[in-house]
C-alpha cells in the first residue's frame, strides 16, 4: 500500500481514515497518545535488551510496531495543526547536518 508513497501521501491516507472515523481527537489527547505509544516501545526496548523480560514471539516486530504507533499518532497531530511533515522532516533533516557536519568526528 505505501511501498513508495511519500509522508505527504501517507499524512492524506491517515486523513482520510480519520476523518471517515469520528474525527480527530482534541489536541492533549492526541498528545497522550503519543506519549502512551512511547511508554509502550520504552517497555519493547527494555524487554529487547535484556533489562525487563517478558513473553514475546518477535521483539523486533512488536517494537516495529510501536514505531509505527508513535508516527501514526504524530501524523494525526500534525495532520490536525495542518503541517506538511514531508516539508518539516526535510528541514529538520537540514539543520541537523548543518549544525552536526563535524560535531562527531
Amino acid at each position: 500500500m505505501f511501498e513508495k508513497s511519500s509522508l505527504q501521501d501517507i499524512q492524506h491516507t491517515v486523513h482520510d481514515w480519520i476523518t471517515k472515523h469520528g474525527g480527530y481527537w482534541p489536541p492533549l489527547a492526541m498528545l497522550a497518545a503519543v506519549i502512551e505509544e512511547v511508554g509502550e516501545l520504552a517497555k519493547e526496548i527494555n524487554h529487547l535488551e535484556g533489562y525487563k523480560p517478558k513473553k514475546s514471539v518477535n521483539k523486533k516486530a512488536k517494537m516495529g510496531e510501536e514505531l509505527a504507533d508513535i508516527l501514526y499518532a504524530i501524523i494525526c497531530i500534525a495532520n490536525y495543526y495542518k503541517i506538511d511533515l514531508n516539508v518539516e522532516l526535510k528541514s529538520t533533516i537540514k539543520k541537523y547536518s548543518d549544525r552536526d557536519l563535524n560535531r562527531f568526528i
